[in-house]
């Protein structure tokens, strides 16, 4: 098996990463520019959001073709180059399949709307009158997870946006239908795949109303998804190639499934969960602001952490991607303290047991943008829910400080890769508005300073290749009843090294157990250390790792 362990992904979201063309969208030639920014980062696979032909109604994940690249994106030619040098430079490409749903304006879907059975039994379609929706489930992006047909008489269901249809992976044709289109991409010399919602692909047997909540306990890791996925990676030969499906609402013991080493029971090399970033939602409620519960942070990180690694299970680790906020913004410091808690963030999550992923502009600390009109804002989502808090009873005013906390359009203005016009990202008008801050946050400035942000970044890859402890060893918690402090060691044969990770700005106090008085300092994000016998100071989002 392909080992990943070490290894480092970077996730491209193509559309905001370089254009190449001057029309303000980025696209893959633009990408095949910064492979050589991308090499001397030292990851070791660059994973693209989907750059497949789509109407865009959500930026890509409403697929009408999977065997095909939108010539907003650039041509297969392209896709081909950018797979060939990436593979020169020591990169795998890896490509995010939507197989949870298609498009309707996928030929698929349109020949279901013409009337033939055998596509209409590609998607999950039920008869009802037409006000009445089969069940009372909810859609992610808001309102009912059903659309009604006229010339069907028929409901079909979609999970997310109208427009995003919902497959039905009990069709064995629907099956072989993704299969071919895996074969398709790893004969182009795709080296890795990511599943997007995977564990939402098979529905239950009855459709019945949920009469605690919106739905999704009847269809989150559903009753044959984990042979499905089983079907899938075993048909198309994929077991060896690294893979990651991203998991909504899903549980630790799935998940230990979805990513054992066990080679009978072989689905994905690892899994996205998303329960430490719903830390800050208010009664579970994404659209619901509060402070982050760090004490609620840390016991999710324990229990994953140590769950995985009893159940030989294997954790993707990230802070940030396309649907999440940015980090800095959410948990760091956006001021005085940008540069530390950037830097202590990236330590706690690339020092865990697991494999970790770096969004676009992480490795510079970008934020937030903070836009101060809905007209800024373009995600379907956020325009979805700006108009349900509006119906809730919230000013424009609390609306819009929603949005600028949660809306996926925080992670999604365009990289800033110098203090020039639109941040170096394009010549033209970049289709959503960079953050205003690129003069002051940009790749150039960090590349030629030995302690910015991506100077940090480069030292956490380097140190995953080199030191088997961060890559292969144990992990122990500490400081457990302490909610500011987020503290593990790391074990592998003698090799140990432990870390400190104050999670506020403010200074505390932590007591070293005498082993650790010998250790060595290897990193930290102060140039010096406020260490006096057992104690050790800890400043505002400082990170101090010893080693043995």
């Amino acid at each position: 098996m392909t080992s990943f362990r070490n290894k480092v992904i970077y996730q491209i979201y193509p559309k905001s990463f370089q254009d190449s063309d001057g029309d303000g969208v980025g696209d893959l030639r633009g990408i095949l520019e910064r492979l050589d920014y991308l090499q001397e980062l030292g990851v070791s696979y660059l994973w693209l959001t989907p750059v497949f032909p789509s109407p865009q109604n959500d930026n890509g994940y409403d697929v009408a073709d999977y065997c095909a690249i939108d010539p907003r994106f650039g041509t297969m030619a392209d896709m081909e180059a950018l797979i060939r040098e990436s593979s020169q430079r020591g990169m795998g490409v890896m490509l995010d399949m939507v197989f949870n749903h298609t498009s309707t304006a996928h030929p698929w879907f349109q020949r279901a709307l013409a009337g033939e059975k055998e596509y209409e039994n590609y998607y999950i379609f039920k008869e009802g009158d037409s006000k009445h929706p089969p069940t009372n489930w909810q859609s992610k992006f808001g309102g009912t997870s059903w659309e009604y047909v006229p010339s069907l008489g028929k409901w079909y269901l979609h999970l997310f946006d109208v427009t995003q249809a919902d497959l039905n992976w009990d069709n064995p044709k629907v099956r072989e239908e993704l299969k071919k289109v895996i074969c398709f991409w790893k004969e182009k010399g795709i080296q890795g795949f990511r599943f997007d919602v995977v564990n939402l692909i098979s529905k239950p047997a009855i459709f019945e109303d949920d009469l605690e909540g919106d739905g999704r306990r009847f269809y989150s890791d559903g009753p044959h998804v984990h042979e499905y996925i089983k079907e899938l990676v075993r048909d198309t030969n994929i077991a060896e190639m690294v893979t990651v499906g991203e998991m909504s609402s899903t549980h630790l013991e799935d998940c230990i499934r979805y990513s054992t080493a066990n080679p009978q029971e072989r689905e994905l090399s690892m899994c996205f969960s998303f329960h430490h970033l719903k830390v800050d939602y208010k009664n579970g409620d994404k659209w619901s602001l509060m402070e982050p519960d760090r004490r609620m942070l840390k016991k999710i990180f324990e229990d994953w952490q140590l769950g995985m690694e009893q159940g030989n299970g294997w954790n993707a680790l990230f802070w940030c991607n396309h649907d999440q906020p940015r980090i800095i913004s959410r948990l760091g410091n956006e001021g005085r303290f940008w540069k530390e808690s950037a830097k202590m963030l990236a330590a706690a999550i690339h020092l865990m047991r697991g494999t970790p992923y770096i969004y676009q502009g992480e490795e510079i600390g970008m934020t937030n943008p903070h836009y101060q009109n809905i007209s800024q804002y373009q995600d379907v989502e956020s325009l979805n829910y700006y108009r349900i808090l509006l119906e809730q009873g919230k000013t424009e005013a609390e609306a819009m400080s929603v949005l600028a906390a949660r809306s996926r359009d925080n992670s999604r203005t365009p990289m800033q890769w110098s203090a020039e016009e639109n941040g170096g990202f394009t010549k033209g008008t970049p289709w959503i508005e960079m953050a205003d801050n690129y003069p002051e946050i940009y790749v150039e400035k960090q590349i030629a300073d030995p302690d910015s942000v991506y100077s940090f970044y480069k030292k956490l890859i380097k140190l995953r290749k080199e030191k088997m402890v961060i890559s292969e060893g144990r992990i122990v918690f500490l400081e457990r009843d302490n909610p500011d402090i987020l503290a593990y060691q790391r074990c592998y044969g003698e090799e140990k090294l432990v870390a400190f990770y104050n999670l506020t700005d403010a200074a505390t106090t932590v007591l070293l157990e005498a082993p650790w008085m010998n250790y060595r300092k290897l990193l930290g994000n102060y140039e010096d250390s406020q260490q006096s016998g057992r104690e050790l100071g800890l400043r505002p989002y400082e990170v101090v790792v010893l080693e043995k």
